[in-house]
């Protein structure tokens, strides 16, 4: 990968420092790594070129995928808002970025073009959150209102 990118433990420490601050999410984090990690096992058994082949533990170490994860993916302006929609956005980005990674062996950092298309669904994600949430407290409300 690029400079920086290869130090797992640096950038795990970034990983603490970025959590003890309050900027980063550990939702976004933890939620891309099961996303990341899942992608890899489905694909694992599939099995049908080598880049499919790569254990989990590799695919999430190798390049760029924790750097992304870590320092962008976790941007508090441009990631989800909601609690559930940084679930959701960071587990996309994981499922995204091994996807790319495998699919296109062209380009194999598939971690910025995940993030990029993460930050434009974002806002959607908060939104159909947002109204679940809003439909959910109206059912209570009316389920209370008719005692």
């Amino acid at each position: 990968g690029s400079v920086g990118e290869t130090s797992v433990l640096a950038i795990l420490i970034g990983a603490g420092l970025l959590l003890h601050t309050g900027v980063g999410s550990w939702k976004i984090m933890l939620s891309g790594l099961i996303g990341g990690l899942t992608m890899s096992a489905v694909f694992n058994v599939a099995g049908a070129n080598p880049f499919m082949s790569v254990s989990p533990i590799d695919q999430i170490f190798a390049g760029g995928f924790m750097f992304g994860l870590v320092f962008m993916a976790t941007d508090p302006v441009s990631a989800s808002q909601t609690e559930v929609g940084k679930i959701i956005y960071g587990f996309f980005i994981g499922l995204f970025s091994i996807m790319i990674r495998v699919f296109n062996p062209a380009y194999p950092e598939g971690v910025m073009l995940a993030i990029l298309f993460m930050n434009v669904m974002a806002p959607l994600i908060d939104h159909y959150v947002i109204a679940g949430n809003v439909k959910e407290r109206l059912k209570r409300a009316k389920i209370h209102a008719a005692h």
